[in-house]
């Protein structure tokens, strides 16, 4: 594997930036992948007295921020072909920049036009972020921005790209970073040391363009990855890349499933919920499907006994958890390309024109509370951590918060 570069001095510095007591998102949608974060306060009243502050950004990104401590992580990427890729850290509190890492695209930088490089969104486990972009080009950094390793994922796999880009982002389950770079050429998941960044194992794809994320759940205490492709969902454990079993239904290839526990409700057929609990090879018990709750480009969002979903045409929809009932609809102000966060009784979710929404859900009908207007497109997902929320366009990272 010819394009890692361990740095070894570095793996051993010192982490003076500790996470603190607050819940961090570390993730693509959260702790969990699926939207929802327990202690969470944002503010219910968005409007323009909730900007808590704004930091600008060089160049395009659909990729969510991520909080670790006192560090809000983004990415970006600038420059005519976007072959610039910027790493952010923001001081969580003030909005003051804290470091800032730039590279060159090692891999192809084109996409659709709607999307762009910064597209896959970044992780960490607490101790280093991990930062993937749609070239194929994987970076890990200290919480202080020094570089640990890198990969050129296009150097080692050249085939692995696509004319429309790339948007899956990576996850952590246990001591591997999982990472799916599916197209129509060569497509592979992979399993990589957190510590080195080589591959622990690596498995052939569904040969096809795919924009979903891996997300982790339980099963019999273990976790698994689920795979998500045109084809179904395959479960792996993260360890050794292993199949521990495999829905076989097809599933979307934009939104992704989200999970609670040992369940993955998945967008198929409009939402298939199943129940991921055998290590055996056997398939995965099918609880409910509801043909009607069929998601458009946002993810479903679990939050207790409740899922949502939003469709193309912006109808929210809440249903039991248990049976797939639905409980109530309501029309939102779209169209929404990312997907929706909650930190239980609200809602929160941006459109493509800016607006962000609080929706009350803990109620027996779904209600707008408040609104904000940030007059820029967002076409990525919101954070939240503490007491605020963190939304990024391609111009501007904000922070809302109580006034």
């Amino acid at each position: 594997m010819k394009s890692l570069f361990p740095l070894t001095a570095l793996c051993a510095t010192l982490f003076t930036a500790t996470p603190s007591a607050q819940a961090d998102w570390l993730q693509f949608r959260g702790p969990n992948g699926n939207g929802y974060i327990e202690g969470a306060q944002p503010p219910t009243q968005l409007s323009q007295k909730s900007i808590a502050w704004s930091a600008e950004l060089p160049g395009r990104g659909l990729a969510s921020p991520i909080v670790v401590g006192d560090n809000v992580i983004v990415t970006c990427a600038s420059g005519p072909n976007q072959k610039q890729l910027h790493v952010y850290s923001f001081d969580n509190q003030s909005g003051a920049l804290r470091w800032h890492r730039q590279f060159r695209a090692t891999g192809r930088t084109m996409t659709q036009s709607k999307t762009c490089v910064a597209a896959p969104s970044p992780a960490s486990d607490g101790k280093h972020i991990y930062a993937l972009f749609s070239s194929n080009d994987l970076y890990c950094f200290s919480l202080d921005g020094d570089l640990v390793w890198m990969r050129s994922l296009t150097l080692d796999y050249p085939n692995a790209s696509n004319s429309l880009g790339l948007a899956s982002s990576p996850i952590i389950a246990g001591d591997r970073l999982i990472v799916q770079i599916e197209n129509d050429s060569d497509s592979f998941a992979a399993g990589l040391n957190l510590k080195t960044g080589i591959n622990e194992w690596k498995i052939a794809r569904p040969k096809a363009a795919n924009w979903t994320s891996p997300v982790a759940l339980k099963s019999e205490q273990q976790i698994v990855v689920a795979l998500q492709s045109s084809k179904g969902v395959l479960g792996v454990l993260p360890a050794t890349g292993s199949e521990v079993w495999n829905f076989s239904k097809g599933a979307s290839t934009i939104p992704s499933a989200a999970a609670a526990g040992d369940q993955l409700y998945i967008p198929s057929n409009g939402i298939t919920a199943i129940q991921s609990s055998k290590l055996t090879g056997e398939d995965p018990k099918k609880l409910w499907n509801e043909s009607q709750q069929r998601p458009g480009t946002a993810s479903p969002l679990i939050v207790g006994d409740k899922i949502l979903v939003i469709n193309g045409a912006g109808v929210l929809t809440c249903a039991d958890r248990n049976s797939g009932e639905r409980l109530w609809r309501l029309r939102l102000k779209g169209p929404f390309s990312g997907s929706p966060v909650s930190p239980g009784n609200n809602l929160f979710i941006f459109n493509e024109q800016g607006v962000g929404q609080c929706i009350e859900i803990g109620a027996k009908e779904g209600k707008v509370i408040s609104e904000v207007d940030l007059k820029e497109t967002i076409l990525g997902t919101a954070a939240l951590s503490g007491s605020a929320i963190y939304v990024r366009s391609d111009s501007h990272l904000w922070k809302l918060a109580q006034p």
